[in-house]
């Protein structure tokens, strides 16, 4: 289940990525540091949504200490259940992104009030997935932004070139490389995947991602009840 799991949420990061790209005037919410250089473009008078972006670190921020607040109430009382909580409510944070988001169609003015409340639930929903794997403690690769992985994928890539797949680092590189592989190739049709469906559905293509996560929290519950 891990491994899919880290398939499924990668995936979800390139898709709602994509999709508040497109919608809402450039803004990234799950690759938040982006918008330092759409910012700055901004100043420069190139682009919109200067204020969406500005309010993409606060939000991120809110979402990340939400879940740890969360995290830590569950780990007193139902630690068992932390991690399908997490997920029920980076779910429920994108149904809300989801009807703001059809609020505030047709979206023309990137100040409108609708506009910058989809903005900051949809940056929300992305905290939460940065911190959920830092919360719990679990080991794996990085599902919402795929610049570190790309540098290890080459890295492994030379590795295996120069050394060789023989012996258990061999092994250990080329299993690394596979999973790696995998959560970029996840994200980048989750990407893909989020524009077509955006501009097909507007912002009811959050539905899909919505469904995603309230599968893993299920897996994750039924998976806790069973120890």
């Amino acid at each position: 289940m891990k491994k899919h799991e880290d398939t499924i949420l990668a995936l979800i990061a390139g898709y709602v990525d994509t999709v508040g790209f497109v919608a809402l005037f450039g803004l990234f919410t799950a690759h938040v540091t982006g918008n330092f250089v759409l910012i700055g473009a901004g100043l420069a008078g190139v682009g919109q949504g200067m204020l969406l972006k500005l309010l993409a670190f606060p939000s991120f921020i809110i979402g990340i200490a939400l879940s740890s607040v969360i995290f830590k109430f569950l780990e007193r009382t139902l630690s068992a259940h932390a991690a399908s909580a997490l997920y029920l409510f980076q779910g429920t944070l994108l149904v809300l992104f989801l009807i703001t988001g059809l609020i505030a169609t047709p979206i023309t003015n990137s100040n409108a009030s609708m506009v910058l409340i989809c903005g900051v639930l949809g940056t929300m929903a992305m905290g939460v997935q940065n911190a959920r794997s830092r919360l719990l403690q679990v080991s794996g690769l990085p599902n919402t932004v795929m610049t570190g992985n790309v540098t290890q994928i080459v890295l492994d890539a030379i590795e295996l070139t120069h050394r060789g797949t023989a012996g258990e680092h061999g092994q250990k590189v080329r299993d690394r490389l596979g999973s790696t592989l995998t959560a970029m190739s996840s994200f980048a049709i989750g990407a893909i995947c989020g524009a077509m469906a955006y501009v097909s559905f507007s912002f009811l293509a959050i539905a899909l991602p919505v469904t995603m996560l309230m599968f893993l929290a299920w897996k994750q519950w039924t998976v806790e009840e069973s120890r």
